[in-house]
């Protein structure tokens, strides 16, 4: 029988990366955000809301990582879902959760495994989504 082999949780200096690449992003395109990062427990990592960013855009990131982290996706792949007809249609309202199904939240893995997730809130759903994508992808 093999052991499993640990893998590093996500840590602040993480976190940080995760949100300076995010940031990065979003200054590219012109778009002011907010964005959160959590650990694999749920628990609130780094925050940074640009002081020009809309106020709901912190709630907004805060809940999109969430979501990508309770149910291991990123959620612009979950907002089908949660219309009339699909999977998760009542998840919404079942759950006393903070949950978004709006494009902007991305799981975080290392070697294969959930450690954390990013959300970003300020932009256009697509551009959210890209902003945490590519700070994912930053984070090698």
């Amino acid at each position: 029988m093999s052991t499993p082999t640990a893998v590093v949780p996500l840590g602040t200096a993480d976190a940080e990366a995760l949100v300076t690449a995010a940031r990065r992003a979003a200054e590219a395109a012109g778009v002011t955000v907010s964005v959160t990062v959590l650990d694999a427990g749920g628990h609130p990592l780094t925050f940074r809301r640009d002081d020009r960013a809309v106020l709901i855009s912190g709630e907004t990131s805060t809940r999109k990582a969430y979501t990508a982290l309770q149910l291991n996706a990123p959620t612009a792949d979950l907002a089908d879902a949660v219309r009339p007809g699909g999977l998760f249609h009542t998840l919404p309202t079942a759950l006393d959760r903070p949950l978004l199904f709006i494009a902007g939240g991305v799981p975080v893995r290392r070697d294969g495994r959930l450690i954390g997730a990013i959300g970003v809130g300020g932009g256009t759903p697509e551009q959210d989504h890209a902003f945490a994508a590519a700070a994912v992808e930053a984070l090698v």
